[in-house]
């Protein structure tokens, strides 16, 4: 018997996840001959779903809550119930209900085709235009620096095998990034149709400044590419600058009476050292990130484990006190 793992990160969403974990369980019913466990993972949410959690692992010994005591991000709170997790197969999906979980054997049976991940894929998002421009930011972005196949469609709702999921936790650094895991671990990939589902409730939580630390965390973390890009603008730069000298230079040569343009010299100057400024600090982002993994910052820490003992675990208890 196979064992599915679904692993959720939850914020903001105590009205839902509990809507969320019975649609999971409903379906799971259709086909019993997968067993199954759920790992929510509480990332520090500002409302009471943690509460929520509690009870829902307290009332089922398959479901287990974990209780980060701090936010650390949506893919820290992956790693944090990736760790936890004891399937074949792992399965990760959104809290908000969007991502339809009656949908999931779709993605289950495209994997038992023998790929090592599938994705599922939206012919249309129900998200507003900022997010789904975000999307489509973070897809030229993981097509060019992380070497995504065009084409490929990357959501949060995704099934991977176990041996992928055991080399995406050999990444021990603070900054994970799963979809860059994933690339590095495997180029066979493939996507699943379903539905996109409306928002139950609330707006999404991915703010601007949360996309911009997105795209930086996938970049910097997994591509050397940007410093590449760096080093190529600066030789441009500089082969302009000293074309245009020459061009000064035989200008005046011709034409003595020709005054030198202060206003091009300073824009000369404001734009060669804003583009200085920003190659600096693109290289103190990899310095700075090098210096925090060096001093071992942990990409989560845990408050809180509640899982109720399996029935098993029950029997041989009761046995062994006999």
């Amino acid at each position: 018997m196979s064992k599915l793992s679904f692993v959720i990160p939850c914020y903001g969403s105590e009205p839902t996840i509990e809507i969320v974990v019975h649609e999971i369980i409903d379906t799971l019913r259709q086909r019993p001959e997968y067993d199954y466990e759920i790992l929510l993972v509480n990332d520090c949410s500002p409302d009471n779903v943690w509460e929520r959690i509690r009870a829902l692992a307290l009332s089922n010994s398959r479901i287990t809550g974990i209780n980060l005591a701090k936010n650390f991000g949506q893919s820290s709170a992956l790693m944090a119930g990736y760790r936890q997790c004891t399937g074949d197969f792992v399965i990760s999906l959104d809290d908000d209900g969007q991502t339809p979980a009656s949908e999931l054997f779709a993605l289950v049976d495209k994997i038992q085709e023998g790929w090592d991940v599938v994705y599922a894929s939206y012919d249309h998002k129900m998200h507003s235009h900022f997010r789904n421009f975000g999307t489509w930011m973070n897809e030229k972005m993981t097509e060019s620096l992380l070497g995504k196949p065009k084409g490929l469609r990357v959501t949060s709702y995704f099934i991977m095998q176990r041996f992928i999921l055991e080399e995406i936790l050999h990444y021990q650094n603070a900054y994970p990034y799963i979809e860059g895991l994933i690339f590095r671990a495997t180029r066979h990939i493939a996507n699943v149709p379903v539905t996109h589902h409306n928002r139950m409730v609330g707006e999404s939580g991915y703010t601007l400044k949360k996309l911009i630390a997105l795209w930086f965390n996938g970049f910097t973390a997994f591509s050397v590419k940007p410093l590449r890009i760096a080093t190529i603008c600066g030789t441009a730069c500089a082969l302009l600058g000293f074309c245009y000298g020459i061009y000064v230079v035989i200008r005046k040569l011709i034409d003595s009476t020709i005054e030198m343009g202060w206003s091009s010299i300073i824009a000369s100057i404001f734009f060669l050292g804003g583009l200085i400024l920003v190659m600096l600090g693109l290289i103190g982002e990899y310095i700075g990130r090098i210096y925090i993994s060096i001093n071992n910052a942990p990409q989560y820490t845990i408050r809180e484990i509640v899982k109720l003992p399996s029935p098993e675990k029950k029997l041989m208890t009761n046995s062994f006190q006999l």
